[in-house]
């Protein structure tokens, strides 16, 4: 789950994350973000999980995070973004949320338990709402679905999936099965087997067995990939 969700997060290697809330989720997310280069301070109200991830994150705390004065203290301030991973309390989730806001923390992500929730997260100021569950549950649906070998849903209706090469492509360029004008999505990059991702440009040649890595509206990248299902290397 921490892999899934890290890549929804557009941060540079030099930038400094704060998460709060070190559970399944929290804690997964944070590890991912270490394993990506960033600094990483992990603060939870109980002393079972600080100690857990101290040894693996840059900083882990044990505070209260409703509190603006002890994340003022403990500089969070000076956090590039931070992430709410706290799941099972939402005053708790609003009231860290509150203190965020306080700090004037420019990119702030919270996990939300509800769309109430969420929707009451970005009335507060959140910048980004993420919905584990639901969002897990439909990357697997469109998975089992056979249409996608992954699939990413990002903000504001917009998706990144790998696809098999669909027939209508074999053997053209991208350019000459203008995919881009009957479909509206992208082809960002083509991964053929036992060769090296290559960035798709119009002359990219596409083969049968090669996966197309696809963006776009999600409903326009759910077409295209229909016309890819049950294609086979």
């Amino acid at each position: 789950m921490g892999k899934l969700f890290t890549e929804q997060f557009a941060f540079s290697r030099s930038d400094s994350v704060v998460v709060i809330g070190l559970g399944r989720f929290g804690g997964a997310v944070a590890q991912s973000l270490m394993s990506l280069g960033h600094d990483v301070m992990g603060i939870d109200r109980d002393a079972d999980p600080v100690q857990t991830w101290a040894d693996r994150l840059t900083h882990a705390v044990q505070a209260d995070a409703t509190n603006v004065m002890v994340m003022r203290q403990l500089g969070v301030a000076d956090f590039a973004h931070a992430i709410v991973g706290i799941g099972d309390n939402l005053g708790a989730s609003l009231m860290t949320l509150m203190a965020l806001c306080e700090l004037e923390i420019k990119d702030i992500w919270v996990k939300a338990l509800t769309e109430d929730h969420g929707k009451i997260a970005t009335r507060m100021g959140a910048h980004h709402v993420i919905f584990p569950e639901a969002d897990m549950g439909e990357r697997v649906a469109h998975l089992i679905s056979g249409r996608m070998i992954d699939y990413i849903e990002l903000e504001d209706g917009f998706a990144i999936a790998k696809i098999h090469a669909p027939p209508m492509t074999f053997d053209k360029t991208l350019a000459e099965s203008i995919v881009r004008e009957k479909f509206g999505i992208t082809v960002v990059g083509v991964k053929r087997p036992n060769e090296d991702f290559q960035h798709a440009t119009p002359d990219t040649r596409v083969r049968k067995g090669d996966l197309l890595i696809v963006s776009g509206a999600t409903k326009l990248v759910e077409k295209f990939a229909g016309t890819a299902a049950g294609v086979k290397a």
